[in-house]
């Protein structure tokens, strides 16, 4: 098996990393201690100035409509579509031939993630450069290698004598030859033979995925020691003897049947580190201390409250702060490029890996360097000084950057100091030296209190003791499993029932006053959150009402007020946890909130024992709040704009609001047109561009619904009734006797406080749902970005395969076939991507034209050849009543149609005709029988001699196809008609 992964440069102790420390003093090319900067550009102008190649930019980190990566993490992924193909043949890319760039990429989650590992050594990184070159059907195996060789031994001043190279020694079980040529062209380049070195496919052959461009590769590998023979040592995960630059030469295609085909044109991607690069020209061997890292060492040290780094790994005294120096530098680079690009710490893919990243680098900070808050953030400046000028956004985003790693902060120290406490609490309660770490207590850590579960190992790590985890691994599936039967509408809470309501009523129990949900504000365009205080005034454990729960126990809380928001109104329920005053640090979840009878019912699972009278403090997550009301807001201006575009007639028939996405439900004859979709998109822009005050006021029923131009559903409402206006105050619509032609509902969800945090506003989906109703389906903010960035690329493809399709006609079936199923991945990828659903109407109907044009002209293809081996097989063997015969065809289709017009040539002929397919190597079989045969059916024929072929058929009584695998195609034709003799004589 091939290794189908990214290229990465090789790991240190079998690592996924990338940069690795240098040798021991400078070269002769580069005065000792010469700067990254100049590594960096040198590497650039090299091949701008001596060779020709275009300088292209270093694309942002978050990739280009790529959903396989949560980063971009390889110099090649920006010209993806180059290598596949797809890249419209109208953009500047498409002319690309010759590139040198720079490339910003992060390995930190998914299948390339390097920090686990960061800190713990001096050359695992998150954030790294790739200094890379390409060749786009331009020059290929000599030029790459001679100049690669150029470079490193004449510009930098390498010693060749420190230098080894590998290259790929071919593999028998894959039939694929040693790239004897790159051997050769080592040799002429000077390169002893002891130091050209064959690998296999793990090593030397480089793809990009299942299927696609691939090809081998040869490795330039450095000595630190030098002096010596160290051929053994390359590939063998020595620190001593690391690769340098990685050269991929690729000339095949993989094929979705794992074969492999020269591609039309040659291509050159070549990849090497810059830390790794800068470390062996400057003499060092960790990449901290050079240059990239010694200044920003520098300023976390004049911030923290430590000693000075010295490098120390492992178990060495003092190690444990150089490992906070190492996280910390690294996290910070991370941080403020992709921030730069647009990402922010969140929770979900990149942005959630963003978050956990921060709060590795804050706890570090802190905790270890004894740094002040604010410290981490101060670092940008530093950050933007080393990089801002190979990448001038950083210097541009410097003050978004230092705002929203200080945000951050400051809402994970107040969860930190509270998660350390309760580390401590528990291990003073417990013996977890032998038990392990109660799995409950770490799960809460993680799920309430945003912990990532390796920062929870890391700190108990420190303390000498391990999570259980194999109780940790139960919960985990549990909450998989929750969250699984949530979505299904399974989800059992604890309810009050008639019964436990008039006990409630018969006990006085106050109704819960939720007003605290509305009373937020705006701060330096920031939104702040009340505190809320409660007392317990009841539990109940499903059954009844108790004066207490213990630990473990399920119940439902009832407090005197709350600032929660419970489902209803079709927006989620806030998310949050109590804790309890005489219980410090217990955390209790809140894993569902609904309104009954007046009561707000707080869904808990007690973590210790809570009890009627305790105090607690409620815990909103502010960050869900904030996301629900974007939502429910840009429902309202949604649910506005489409009465706007399609009239008055269009009234609202449910809704959803989620953290998410928001779903609605309306009235209206048929799905709507691409312009209508266009239209309301434009219409919800211009609302939310214009920042407009979002006015709420709570009315008695009767006079809020005198408001001309007012939307209402099909409910009960409270009386009084919160109406929520856009633009417009309330009392200004009261007085109106006209309609205002602004949005105007009665809604007891929470808003916004103007429309301009909605940012902006895709419908992913539109589809009628029954006749007369349709449903949309939209997201916002950053997801509404990508939606469209995800639209363009998808817009982009179309274009290329509807350029190539349009061109000159295919020259054979199987090029023809290729376009169809490319259009027809295109096609599923359309239909499947959160992309604008006006993109999707507009692309899917272009891919249907596509697709009958190609089947189309597939079909004629198919017919003439069909005809003509026909013809032929008549010219050989006459009307015979038994044809049978080998023939050559591209596909079983083919061999179909060949067969047809056989027996449509020859109406009383038995017809049987074997080929070889000519990519996967197995016998295609298809027959037909006369229509009156009394003695062989054809299913029967087919199923048979296929069965001897060791594959198997089907079909009707006339007509029949199969396939097998058998080598002697000529005893099978002889088989077969020996078969059709047997049946007949019976």
């Amino acid at each position: 098996m091939f290794r189908l992964v990214q290229w990465r440069l090789r790991p240190v102790r079998g690592s996924s990393c990338l940069l690795l420390a240098a040798p021991w003093r400078g070269f002769s090319g580069f005065p000792p201690g010469f700067p990254a900067a100049h590594v960096r550009s040198s590497f650039l102008d090299f091949f701008r100035r001596r060779h020709g190649h275009l300088l292209v930019p270093s694309s942002p980190v978050r990739p280009r409509a790529d959903p396989s990566l949560l980063f971009v993490n390889a110099g090649m992924n920006q010209f993806k579509p180059v290598f596949l193909g797809t890249v419209d043949p109208r953009s500047q890319m498409a002319s690309y031939r010759r590139v040198v760039n720079s490339q910003k990429c992060v390995r930190a989650g998914g299948k390339h993630n390097d920090l686990e590992d960061v800190g713990r050594d001096t050359y695992h990184h998150t954030f790294f450069e790739m200094l890379g070159n390409w060749s786009f059907g331009d020059y290929f195996k000599v030029e790459a290698c001679q100049m690669a060789w150029s470079l490193l031994t004449e510009h930098y001043g390498i010693p060749a004598d420190r230098l080894y190279v590998s290259y790929f020694g071919g593999d028998a079980a894959s039939g694929l030859p040693a790239d004897e040529e790159t051997r050769n062209i080592w040799l002429d380049l000077g390169v002893s033979p002891g130091r050209i070195l064959p690998f296999g496919l793990e090593d030397n052959f480089w793809e990009m995925g299942d299927s696609g461009p691939c090809g081998p590769c040869t490795e330039i590998h450095f000595d630190h020691m030098g002096g010596r023979d160290a051929a053994f040592l390359v590939n063998a995960g020595s620190p001593d003897v690391v690769e340098i630059w990685n050269l991929v030469f690729i000339q095949y295609n993989r094929e979705p049947d794992r074969s492999l085909r020269l591609l039309p044109r040659f291509s050159v991607d070549t990849g090497m580190g810059l830390e790794r690069l800068v470390s062996v020209l400057q003499g060092k061997r960790s990449n901290y201390d050079t240059d990239l890292f010694t200044p920003l060492m520098d300023a976390i040290h004049q911030r923290s409250g430590v000693g000075p780094y010295t490098g120390r790994t492992g178990t060495e005294e003092g190690s444990q702060v150089d490992l906070a120096y190492r996280v910390v530098a690294d996290h910070i680079r991370t941080l403020s490029v992709c921030i730069a690009d647009g990402i922010h710490p969140g929770m979900s893919g990149a942005e959630l890996v963003l978050r956990r990243i921060l709060r590795r680098a804050v706890r570090f900070c802190i905790q270890v360097l004894q740094a002040p808050q604010g410290a981490l953030a101060s670092l940008v400046p530093t950050i933007t000084q080393l990089l801002g000028d190979a990448y001038p956004e950083l210097k541009q985003e410097e003050d978004r950057i230092v705002d929203i790693i200080n945000e951050n902060e400051a809402q994970f120290l107040a969860s930190l100091q509270q998660g350390s406490r309760i580390i401590q609490r528990t291990l003073s309660k417990k013996d977890c030296k032998h038990s392990g770490f109660p799995a409950s207590v770490a799960w809460t850590l993680h799920r309430d209190l945003g912990f990532p579960l390796d920062l929870v190992d890391m700190m108990l790590e420190e303390r000498g003791v391990r999570v259980n985890r194999q109780d940790l691994e139960r919960l985990l599936s549990e909450n998989q499993k929750v969250a699984s039967e949530k979505r299904a509408g399974v989800w059992s809470h604890v309810m009050l029932d008639l019964h436990i309501l008039a006990e409630l009523r018969r006990l006085k129990v106050p109704h819960t006053d939720d007003s605290l949900k509305y009373q937020y504000g705006l701060e330096k365009d920031r939104y702040v959150f009340p505190a809320c205080s409660a007392t317990v005034l009841a539990l109940c454990n499903g059954q009844t009402l108790v004066q207490e729960v213990s630990e473990g126990q399920r119940c439902a809380v009832i407090l005197d007020q709350t600032c929660f928001y419970s489902e209803q109104g079709g927006q989620s329920h806030d998310r949050g946890y109590l804790t309890c005053s005489r219980l410090q640090d217990v955390v209790f979840p809140v894993d569902g909130l609904v309104q009954v009878g007046g009561y707000v019912v707080h869904q808990v699972t007690a973590t210790d024992r809570l009890k009627t009278g305790d105090q607690v403090q409620l815990h909103l997550d502010q960050a869900h709040r904030l996301s629900c009301m974007v939502k429910h807001t840009a429902t309202h201006v949604l649910n506005f704009a489409l009465r706007k575009v399609l009239g008055p007639s269009v009234h609202q028939r449910g809704s959803h609001v989620s953290a998410d996405r928001l779903r609605f439900d309306f009235s209206v004859k048929g799905s709507l047109s691409i312009p209508q979709l266009q239209q309301v998109e434009r219409c919800v822009h211009d609302i939310v561009t214009a920042n407009q005050i979002v006015h709420t006021m709570e009315l008695p029923v009767q006079r809020a619904k005198s408001i001309r131009g007012l939307r209402t559903v099909d409910e009960v409402y409270p009386d009084p009734v919160r109406v929520v206006s856009l633009h417009v105050p309330v009392s200004e619509l009261l007085d109106s006797p006209t309609d205002k032609d602004t949005s105007v509902e009665l809604c007891c969800g929470t808003h916004l406080l103007r429309t301009g945090a909605i940012e902006d506003l895709v419908i992913v989906s539109e589809k009628q749902m029954v006749k007369g109703i349709s449903r949309v389906v939209a997201v916002t903010g950053r997801d509404a970005t990508q939606a469209r960035e995800a639209g363009q690329a998808l817009s982009q493809e179309v274009d290329s395969l509807s350029a190539r399709l349009s061109g000159s006609s295919p020259s054979s079936i199987d090029s023809a076939q290729r376009l169809s199923k490319e259009a027809s991945i295109l096609s599923d990828a359309v239909d499947n991507t959160p992309i604008p659903q006006w993109q999707r109407r507009e692309l899917q109907d272009r891919l249907k034209t596509l697709l009958r044009t190609s089947n189309s002209a597939i079909r004629k293809m198919e017919l003439r050849e069909a005809a003509q081996k026909a013809q032929a097989i008549l010219e050989k063997n006459g009307r015979k009543a038994l044809l049978v015969d080998f023939v050559e065809a591209e596909s079983l289709s083919v061999l179909v149609k060949t067969v047809n017009q056989l027996s449509s040539a020859a109406p009383f002929s038995h017809v049987m005709l074997l080929t070889r397919h000519a990519h996967s190597g197995k016998v295609l079989c298809a027959c037909q029988v006369p229509k009156d045969s009394p003695t062989l059916a054809a299913s029967d024929w087919a199923v048979a001699v296929c069965g001897y072929l060791g594959g198997s058929a089907g079909g009707s009584t006339l007509v029949a196809k199969g396939t097998g695998t058998s080598d002697d195609i000529t005893e099978a034709l002889r088989w077969a008609e020996d078969f059709v003799a047997q049946k007949r004589q019976h």
